[in-house]
């Protein structure tokens, strides 16, 4: 069950949501057919929960259409799942593939340093 405090961002929100945020976001580029994008997904919500009112975190379905997946190219994911933290509007931190809880949670806490 995805957590309610994760974001889903689209083309639509993306600059309001991310590149707009007064916080941290951490954001999930992934995919329903990727394994190991699926596999994070507890791990995101859980973040999500935790961090809710000092940062976001955020996901991004890059084939839920042409919009999504300019978003991933314009942010140069090449690989998924893809997760990079933005503050400011400008990515602070990142990191490709299946990452541990605490290896994710030591990336929202760098931006929020």
């Amino acid at each position: 069950m995805a957590s309610e405090n994760v974001v889903v961002v689209t083309a639509e929100n993306f600059d309001k949501e991310v590149l707009q945020s007064e916080v941290p976001v951490l954001v999930d580029f992934w995919a329903e057919w990727c394994g190991p994008c699926k596999m994070l997904g507890p791990v995101i919500d859980q973040l999500a929960d935790e961090y809710a009112g000092k940062a976001k975190v955020a996901k991004v379905d890059i084939d839920s259409d042409d919009a999504t997946k300019q978003i991933a190219i314009a942010q140069n994911v090449q690989s998924i799942p893809a997760i990079k933290v933005f503050k400011g509007g400008e990515v602070v931190n990142e990191t490709i593939g299946a990452q541990s809880k605490p290896a994710l949670a030591e990336l929202i806490d760098k931006a929020l340093a």
